[in-house]
C-alpha cells in the first residue's frame, strides 16, 4: 500500500512544510512504514498533464492534497482527470482552504474519499494506520462491511455521511523535526515552526479562529536552529503568527541565535512590533547585520477601521519602536498594507501608505483583502459590502468604501512600490522625488499614470529602460532639476551593479578619463581606498572598480535623511565603487567621496 502526500507550490523555491510534517509524525510513530508513504512536490506553474502523468506512473493507492488558496483553482481542475485516469486511487483533501466548507467540496466531487480537517499530523497517522490495516486484511472476509466503517471512528475527518469527532490539538513538541536532511530542499526556503495558534482576533486572518497559543519545547527548538545553523542554512523562514506574543519564548530565540551566529544564515519572523519590550529591542539592536528579518503587518493607520478588524495597535507606538529597530541599520524591515479593510476609502487609504512609508521600511507590500473561508470577514461581507473574486485567492473587488475605480488606481500604484520601492534600486532617487512630490502616494500614483498615459508594462525587461522612464517622468514634473536627477540614477545604479555598457541617459565621463586612470595607478601603489586588492594591478583594480564624477552630493540622498537634498559643489568629485564589499541590508556597493 502506497500512500502519496502531493503538494502543488506557488513556486518552486517553497517548500511544503505541511506534506513533511504529516510523513514525519507517521514514521515517527510507526518507522515501519516508510516505504508506504511517498512525497512528491510540483508547483502550479507545471502543466497539468505532467502531474497528472507522474501521478499515475507513481502508482499509488491513495493520494492525498495540501490545498491552500494558491493551489485550489489548479486542483479543482486537475481532480475530475485524476479521477478518470484512476478510478480505483482514493483521493483525500486536507488543509486550510477545504476545512471550512468540506461536506460541500464532497459533494461537487463525490469520488473523494474525504478531507482531513484541521491540524493533521495525528489524523493522517490514524488513517494511513486504516489503510495499513485493511491491506492486512483480506477483504473478502469483512462482509459487506463498507470500507468507511474504521474511518468514522477516526476523529477530524469529513466524510460524504458528514464530520467525525473533533481533533484534539496536538502537542507541538510531539511533532518531530522535518529536516534530518537538506538535500531534498536544496536552492529552496526552509520553514520552520515554534508555536502555533494566535492570541489576536483580526477578522480577516484564519488565526483568529483558534487563540489557543501552544509552544514548542525550547530545549528542541534549539537544537533544531543548530541543525540549520551547522549547515550553513541560507534563510529560515519561521511560519510562527505572532512570533514575540510569548516575551520569554521570543527573547530565548534571539538570544541562541544572537549567540550562535554563523555568519552566514537569516532568520525571518512575523511580529506585532508595537508589543515589543525593552528587553527584546535590545536583543534585537545587537543582531548581526542580515541575521534577522521581520515582517510587521500594519494593515492600516486608521483608528476606525483598526477597531472594527480587532487591531489594538497605536500607530504612534508603532512608529516609535520602528525608529529604535531602524536605528543600528542591521535589521530588515518589511511592512504590510491591506487595501479594502471596512471604514477605509481611497483618501483613507492613501493616508495609511504615506504613514507606512515615512516609517521606512525596506519593503512595503501593498496588498489587497482576501475574503478567506472560515473568517469572520467573510462572515460580515454583506454588512460591508465586500464583493470579491469567486475564485482563490477571493481577492476584493469593492466594497461600501472603496469602489473597482478605487482598487484598480491602487493596483497600479502597488505595481509602482514593487517596482521602483520594494528593488532597493533607487534608494537615493525616490527620497529626492517623493520630497518633491505633494506625499509619498502622490508620487507613485503620478508615476503609474505617467505609465499609463504612456502604454509603459512593468514586465519591461531592462533594468536601463526603468531608469530612464523614471527620469523621464521626473523631468516632465521638474525640468529644472534634470542634471540632479540623472546624476541621482547614476550614482543608484553604480551602487547596485559595474556596468559592462554604460546606459545612454548617464552621458560619458570623457573628461575625466585621465584622472581617474591617475587614481588607479596612485592606488596601485598607496592602496589607500582598496586594502583589499593587494594583489591586482591598476588595470584590474579599475574593471573591478568604478569611479564616477558627481557635480551635485548624490551621496546625501538617502531615505534616512529625506531632510538633505544634494546640492551643487564648488566641483567635480570622483566616488568609488567597491563592489567587493556591500551593505548586508541594501546590498549596495561601499562607495568613497574622494576629496583629495
Amino acid at each position: 500500500m502506497r500512500f502519496e502526500l502531493v503538494a502543488l507550490n506557488a513556486k518552486y523555491i517553497h517548500s511544503n512544510p505541511a506534506i513533511h510534517s504529516l510523513r514525519s509524525y507517521a514514521l515517527h510513530k510507526h518507522p515501519e512504514y516508510e516505504e508506504n508513504v511517498i512525497l512528491s512536490e510540483y508547483t502550479i506553474n507545471n502543466r497539468e498533464e505532467e502531474i497528472l502523468s507522474g501521478l499515475y506512473q507513481s502508482h499509488a493507492d491513495v493520494i492525498g492534497f495540501s490545498v491552500y488558496i494558491w493551489n485550489w483553482k489548479m486542483l479543482r481542475s486537475l481532480l475530475p482527470d485524476l479521477h478518470r485516469i484512476l478510478p480505483e486511487t482514493q483521493i483525500w483533501l486536507g488543509g486550510p482552504e477545504v476545512s471550512f466548507d468540506a461536506l460541500q467540496i464532497l459533494e461537487e466531487f463525490p469520488f473523494l474519499t474525504g478531507i482531513m480537517i484541521g491540524e493533521g499530523e495525528v489524523t493522517f497517522t490514524e488513517v494511513l494506520e486504516y489503510y495499513m490495516k485493511r491491506e492486512r486484511i483480506d477483504q473478502d472476509a469483512r462482509t459487506g462491511a463498507s470500507p468507511e466503517d474504521d474511518l468514522h471512528s477516526i476523529p477530524g475527518l469529513a466524510l460524504h455521511g458528514g464530520y467525525t469527532a473533533v481533533r484534539e490539538l496536538t502537542d507541538l513538541s510531539e511533532v518531530p523535526f522535518l529536516y534530518d536532511e537538506l538535500d531534498s530542499f536544496r536552492n529552496r526556503i526552509l520553514y520552520y515552526e515554534s508555536q502555533r495558534g494566535c492570541p489576536y482576533r483580526c477578522s480577516y486572518c484564519l488565526s483568529s479562529i483558534d487563540k489557543r497559543v501552544r509552544f514548542r519545547d525550547l530545549e528542541l527548538v534549539y537544537r533544531e536552529l543548530a541543525f540549520f545553523l551547522e549547515n550553513r542554512v541560507a534563510q529560515v523562514k519561521f511560519i510562527d503568527r505572532t512570533f514575540n506574543c510569548r516575551e520569554e519564548h521570543a527573547l530565548s530565540i534571539w538570544k541562541y541565535i544572537r549567540e550562535h551566529d554563523n555568519g552566514v544564515t537569516n532568520f525571518h519572523f512575523e511580529v506585532a512590533a508595537e508589543d515589543m519590550t525593552e528587553a527584546e529591542l535590545e536583543v534585537l539592536s545587537g543582531m548581526r547585520p542580515g541575521l534577522v528579518q521581520l515582517e510587521i503587518g500594519v494593515q492600516t493607520t486608521n483608528p476606525q477601521t483598526l477597531r472594527e478588524i480587532h487591531r489594538g495597535m497605536n500607530p504612534d507606538r508603532l512608529r516609535d519602536i520602528l525608529r529604535r529597530l531602524r536605528s543600528p541599520h542591521n535589521i530588515h524591515i518589511h511592512l504590510d498594507l491591506i487595501a479594502g479593510l471596512p471604514w477605509e476609502n481611497y483618501e483613507s487609504f492613501t493616508h495609511s501608505f504615506d504613514d507606512v512609508y515615512r516609517m521606512k521600511p525596506e519593503q512595503l507590500q501593498l496588498g489587497f483583502l482576501k475574503v478567506l473561508k472560515g473568517s469572520q470577514m467573510q462572515e460580515r461581507a454583506e454588512e460591508y459590502g465586500l464583493v470579491y473574486h469567486e475564485n482563490p485567492p477571493y481577492e476584493v473587488i469593492r466594497t461600501r468604501w472603496l469602489s473597482y475605480d478605487d482598487v484598480i488606481a491602487l493596483k497600479e500604484v502597488e505595481e509602482m512600490v514593487e517596482l521602483y520601492y520594494n528593488s532597493g534600486q533607487y534608494r537615493h532617487i525616490l527620497p529626492v522625488l517623493v520630497a518633491d512630490s505633494e506625499s509619498p502616494f502622490a508620487f507613485f500614483r503620478g508615476l503609474a499614470e505617467y505609465y499609463r498615459e504612456h502604454g509603459y508594462t512593468v514586465n519591461v525587461p531592462s533594468r536601463t529602460v526603468k531608469y530612464r522612464i523614471l527620469l523621464d517622468y521626473a523631468v516632465s514634473r521638474h525640468p529644472e532639476q534634470e542634471e540632479l536627477y540623472r546624476e541621482l540614477l547614476v550614482f543608484d545604479l553604480y551602487l547596485r551593479e559595474n556596468l559592462k555598457s554604460r546606459p545612454e541617459f548617464a552621458g560619458d565621463q570623457w573628461e575625466y578619463y585621465d584622472r581617474i586612470s591617475a587614481f588607479y595607478k596612485q592606488e596601485e601603489q598607496e592602496r589607500r581606498f582598496l586594502p583589499d586588492y593587494t594583489e591586482y594591478h591598476a588595470r584590474q583594480l579599475q574593471k573591478m572598480t568604478h569611479m564616477e564624477y558627481f557635480l551635485y552630493s548624490v551621496w546625501e540622498a538617502d531615505a534616512d535623511q529625506e531632510d538633505r537634498k544634494p546640492e551643487l559643489c564648488d566641483r567635480p568629485y570622483p566616488v568609488l565603487f567597491d563592489y567587493r564589499t556591500r551593505d548586508p541590508l541594501t546590498q549596495d556597493a561601499r562607495f568613497v567621496v574622494v576629496r583629495d
